[in-house]
């Protein structure tokens, strides 16, 4: 039985997905790599429009809401929301270093936290013991560090997901090639 999987009509979606996802990873990735501070920029910049049209969203609530204090709180949450907008607008590097101070201490504090955690748990592991106190030590140093240095770190994060991209868009285009061929 001769037959062709790759004249498949699902085959041929599943093929085109898998290039358009492994090609959008790869541009995203090499854009990272290659502009890092820009593409940044980028992301806090959409970002940006998302705050402003959930202002404008919330404003709109506001105005159609009966009365009352829920609808004074949407309406000021609005403003603030598109107050916020403009701000990361005004001076956008300034923006993306913040959010990228902001990032690289939330996950310094969150290595923290799963670093101790993972120590609660010591005793109850009696095969996994070593592996889980190593584990925790090494997510409460890496949670330091951050801490102490949480731009550089969000920066080194930012730089492993560009690279992170590149390998997994290249991985998916060939997946897209190969998919539905026959052994």
């Amino acid at each position: 039985m001769p037959s062709s999987t790759t004249s498949n009509p699902a085959v041929g979606a599943v093929r085109t997905a898998l290039a358009v996802s492994g090609a959008l990873s790869l541009v995203i990735g090499l854009l990272i790599l290659i502009w890092p501070g820009r593409t940044a920029q980028v992301a806090v910049g959409i970002i940006a429009v998302y705050v402003i049209i959930a202002g404008l969203v919330n404003i709109a609530i506001g105005l159609f809401w009966r009365s009352g204090w829920s609808r004074l709180g949407y309406l000021v949450l609005g403003v603030l929301f598109i107050v916020a907008g403009i701000f990361s607008f005004a001076n956008l590097s300034a923006t993306t270093a913040w959010f990228g101070v902001f990032i690289g201490t939330l996950v310094g504090i969150l290595w923290i936290i799963e670093g101790v955690v993972s120590l609660t748990t010591v005793g109850h592991q009696s095969k996994a013991r070593a592996w889980t106190i190593f584990f925790a030590v090494i997510s409460i140093l890496a949670g330091v560090v951050l801490l102490f240095s949480p731009l550089l770190g969000a920066v080194t994060l930012f730089l492993l997901i560009g690279i992170s991209l590149v390998i997994l868009g290249v991985f998916q285009i060939v997946r897209a090639i190969q998919f539905g061929k026959a052994v």
